[in-house]
């Protein structure tokens, strides 16, 4: 049997070829062999064969695909029997394959027996020939797109795309071995073809120039490269980057170009351990792409004691070398330590991870029921894998894909800390060996036990000897030794809980002139006075724990303790404590310590507390008890009123011209914070992003719809801004959909507006077109003459993005002359700078020179316009830099940094720094271009990929020119 994925999906046995029915079964297991011999999840199958719109049995139709298969592949096979090729494992299926009868694998079988013949003869520098062979015959297996024959729409599986990144790679990586070993011309055919499917990739484009110039075809070198250049100034308006410019000047020097060097790190497959019958390489999401090294794992707890016993147990897991990813759950009661010991384990064993360590609160059991959805896990993981929020794909499915396609042939250890359910962790699992997932939960999670192969590892409470050594960490041995009774008597109430031996140790630790007995007798009469509290058969009666701490409290404390339940965020801040109380911030300032102090409260970052789910369920019953529902309902109205003023009075300063001028008069007490500047509204919304988001759930979960269209109004700006832009979206469709039910027209209008910006941004644009209209429509109606221009201004930005820079002028124009007839002088600005875009577009860099400094000058002398400065000077030096005035383009450049340095937007100033690297570049001053750009590379690295690795292009072109004079004093002249 032969199975083809690379080109045409077939399936050949001796006596012919095997037809595969219908398009559903072919894709079926098109997917199985782009897997390559690793499980398939029954949920990636079925996102792959339906999409969003899957059959009411879709498991039972994957079964029934897989029967059909298995009677096409082994026509004998009895009814029910296992077969041979398709078998059941993880959860999926798997193709059983090997290099002799599966194309992937055998390509990556020649590619590994190619690179170890260029190893052992000493790399691209000494004869490669016999790796020259074994790269042709991998090469030779693709007969055409992978998996053709599919149904169109599934060929952007990742599974697929993963593989043509995988195949280009080598392609460039064989021909830099090939041009070293003088054998150019036994890859030209392959270097045609890959060249002509991807038209825009200057590093194949230049070993195509390379090798053509190497086997004596000097003048097609020469036309092959004025054609490439063509291309890509028609399709990007670029000029050729530097390894293009490199291999035409090789070209024109000698004739036939010695081969550089090759960058044979970024263009190698990632490398993983060996396993029973698979590759010794698995594809990486993109060969040359840099792969940010997470360090999430919290702090380890310097008091911990005990546990000897399981860590042994866990350090046997996670020394165990099995083929496929390694899974180990810690299951208990709430307060039996789950976290800490994962946490200990994870900085022990961290060493053995260098790819990174990623962590996440699943809130599986928060009181609040807040619980992050898949998209939101995803796309945490992602953005600390180095993926910006901007090139984040809209779909969960296809965040999961990519996700372990970033993780395939890493060694990452995963911490999944309070999962829910086996199903809430499934997507959250990498799909290839070499990574750790450490999984903690109240519920066993069976089902990861059964499917995955977890390791299990159930959490007992503490033994009295280990009860006793927590004790002596926190409180001293002189002090334990001092009263043995005493500590007996705290360890039997406490019952091996560590969360209640803490609370305990740190009100002890408060007061060094306590008698260990005195507190043992105030326990012992809090005992037994409250029911038990999380689980059927709990280790011990922790309520008793906590409420004997929580009378120790004063009055002021205790309360902001119940009040802080009804917060819905993961933490809390100071100003957000005194909106929930409405008092003072100094006397709340005073009682956070004291929470701190008594171990219910954790600053887990400087100014944010946090407090464990077990503590906030006992404060939200004592809330229930003691405070009355009004008093409940009027913290949470102050909560939310803090936070949407907070979130409008930062938007004022971020983007002036985006006021929200319906908002309603905050609660008295709910204290909105203010803020100087845009640098430092932009750094509240950054910390408080995630609170923000559980704010709006909590608001939508409510039916409080003036605070979800509020939040999705004043939030608009920032998630733009930011690259949020899914987030963006599901509040603006949020937002819109409580103003319809609010009857606020002025909201709807200004909700559409953020909502088509939020869809285009997404490359939905038939929506973003629908909404604007929309918005052009209500603003008109209503006669809202400032809205009306904001939504012509939005909806020129979205011409522009279409291509019609017609178009885009007169929407551009229509908001500038609106804006002129209201005298807002910010907004005028914000017009022509647009104006000056679309002309940029256009071509026309004179007349977008123009509008820019005039945007400019309409600036000076205005409050909060820095971003709005930094854009028009960035925007200015691209004109002046494309008019060949770069003398004048570098000092536009060095403003823009200036201003986009004072507000801190990293992103936007990495963005400059490139361009001002071309601007130097083109001065003939390669010093200062690599410094800038080296600069730039440690922003884009995590920020933006793509950009990086043309960055790197350019910087390893500039090979070892001597530098020139260094960027400060550039800086300086420019500036001047």
């Amino acid at each position: 049997m032969r199975f083809a994925v690379m080109g045409p999906v077939r399936v050949r046995k001796d006596d012919g070829e095997i037809r595969l029915g219908a398009a559903q079964q072919r894709l079926l297991l098109a997917l199985l062999m782009a897997h390559a011999g690793r499980p398939v999840p029954m949920e990636e199958m079925q996102q792959a064969l339906w999409g969003e719109a899957p059959p009411g049995s879709p498991t039972n139709a994957v079964y029934r695909h897989i029967g059909v298969l298995r009677r096409l592949l082994e026509p004998q096979l009895p009814l029910r029997a296992p077969g041979r090729w398709l078998v059941r494992d993880a959860g999926g299926y798997r193709l059983n394959a090997s290099p002799e009868t599966l194309d992937v694998l055998r390509f990556r079988e020649l590619v590994r027996r190619a690179r170890e013949a260029e190893r052992a003869r000493g790399g691209p520098d000494r004869s490669s020939e016999p790796a020259v062979p074994l790269y042709v015959e991998a090469l030779n297996l693709r007969t055409g797109a992978v998996a053709t024959g599919v149904p169109v729409e599934a060929r952007s599986h990742p599974a697929f795309n993963a593989l043509e990144r995988e195949y280009l790679a080598v392609v460039k990586e064989a021909a830099d071995v090939l041009l070293a070993a003088g054998s150019a011309g036994r890859l030209l055919a392959v270097l045609h073809r890959a060249a002509a499917e991807h038209p825009l990739d200057e590093q194949l484009q230049a070993r195509l120039v390379r090798a053509l110039a190497a086997t004596g075809q000097r003048a097609e070198a020469l036309d092959t490269w004025q054609r490439i250049r063509a291309g890509l100034v028609a399709e990007l308006g670029v000029e050729p980057g530097a390894e293009l410019r490199a291999a035409q000047r090789d070209v024109l020097r000698e004739g036939t170009p010695a081969p550089r060097g090759r960058p044979a790190a970024a263009a190698r497959l990632f490398v993983v351990p060996d396993a029973p019958g698979q590759s010794t390489a698995a594809p990486a999401a993109e060969p040359a792409d840099p792969f940010v090294r997470p360090a999430q794992l919290p702090a380890d707890l310097a008091a911990f004691a005990g546990r000897r016993a399981e860590l042994a147990q866990v350090a046997r897991t996670s020394a165990i070398e099995t083929p496929g990813m390694r899974i180990a759950v810690i299951s208990g009661m709430g307060g039996i330590g789950k976290t800490t010991l994962a946490v200990r384990w994870a900085h022990r064993i961290a060493h053995r991870f260098p790819d990174g360590q990623l962590f996440l609160n699943l809130r599986g059991f928060d009181p609040s029921g807040a619980v992050p959805d898949l998209g939101q896990a995803l796309r945490g993981f992602l953005e600390a894998l180095g993926v910006p929020p901007q090139r984040i794909p809209a779909e969960p499915a296809a965040q999961t894909g990519l996700y372990r396609s970033l993780l395939a042939g890493r060694r990452v250890l995963i911490v999944l800390d309070n999962a829910r359910d086996a199903e809430q962790v499934r997507p959250l699992l990498p799909g290839s060996p070499g990574c750790l997932v450490v999984v903690t939960s109240r519920d066993r999670l069976l089902g990861l036990v059964t499917a995955e192969a977890a390791r299990p590892l159930p959490l007992d409470r503490l033994p009295d000897a280990e009860a006793r050594e927590s004790l002596t960490r926190r409180l001293g041995a002189d002090r334990v030794l001092a009263e043995p009774a005493a500590v007996d008597e705290i360890v039997a109430r406490c019952a091996g809980l560590p969360l209640a031996l803490a609370v305990v140790a740190t009100r002890a630790a408060a007061h060094p002139d306590f008698p260990l007995a005195a507190i043992a007798g105030e326990l012992r009469t809090t005992h037994g006075s409250l029911d038990a509290f999380t689980d059927a058969d709990p280790a011990g009666d922790v309520r008793a724990v906590f409420s004997w701490s929580y009378r120790a409290l004063s009055p002021g404390a205790a309360r902001l303790l119940r009040l802080l339940a009804l917060h819905p965020g993961p933490d809390v801040t100071l100003p957000a404590a005194a909106a929930a109380t409405g008092d003072a911030p100094g006397e709340v300032r005073r009682l956070l310590a004291e929470l701190t102090r008594s171990h219910l409260l954790t600053e887990h970052t400087p100014g944010r507390y946090v407090c464990h789910d077990l503590l906030r369920t006992y404060a939200t019953e004592r809330a229930a008890e003691q405070d009355t529902e009004g008093e409940r309902e009027a913290v949470a109205h102050r909560l939310l009123d803090h936070y949407l003023h907070s979130a409008h009075a930062a938007g004022a300063v971020y983007s002036p011209f985006w006021r929200l001028n319906v908002l309603p008069a905050a609660a008295t007490g709910a204290r909105p914070e203010s803020f100087a500047d845009d640098g430092q509204a932009l750094r509240w919304y950054t910390a408080e992003a995630g609170v923000l988001r559980a704010v709006a759930e909590r608001a939508m979960a409510h039916r409080d719809d003036a605070h979800v269209w509020g939040l999705a109004w004043a939030l608009e700006r920032f998630m733009d801004r930011q690259g949020h832009w899914h987030d963006s979206a599901a509040l603006q469709r949020a937002g819109l959909d409580a103003a319809v039910r609010d009857g606020h027209r002025t909201a709807q209008a200004h909700l559409h507006r953020g909502l088509a910006r939020a869809s285009a941004r997404l490359q939905r644009h038939d929506d973003a077109q629908t909404h604007i209209r929309h918005s052009l429509d209500l603003f008109a109606e209503l006669g809202d003459r400032l809205g009306l221009a904001h939504a012509h201004r939005s909806h020129g930005w979205l011409l522009d993005r279409l291509g019609d820079h017609d178009g885009a002028l007169d929407a551009a124009g229509r908001a500038l002359a609106l804006y002129r007839a209201l005298d807002d002088r910010v907004a005028q600005t914000s017009a022509l700078h647009a104006l000056g875009r679309t002309h940029l577009a256009r071509g026309e860099h004179r007349r977008a020179a123009a509008y820019f400094e005039e945007a400019l000058t309409g600036l000076v002398g205005l409050d909060g316009t820095r971003y709005a400065e930094a854009g028009a000077w960035d925007s200015l030096g691209i004109a002046r830099h494309r008019l060949g005035e770069h003398p004048r383009a570098l000092a536009a450049y060095q403003c823009a940094l200036r201003l986009y340095r004072e507000v801190g937007d990293t992103f936007s100033e990495a963005g400059t720094l490139c361009r001002l690297g071309d601007t130097y570049l083109a001065t003939g001053d390669s010093g200062a271009a690599r410094t800038v750009w080296e600069r730039a590379l440690r922003y884009l690295a995590r920020t933006d990929p793509t950009t990086a690795r043309e960055i790197r292009t350019r910087l390893a072109a500039l090979g070892d020119e001597v530098p020139a004079p260094r960027i400060a004093a550039v800086s300086a002249a420019a500036e001047a």
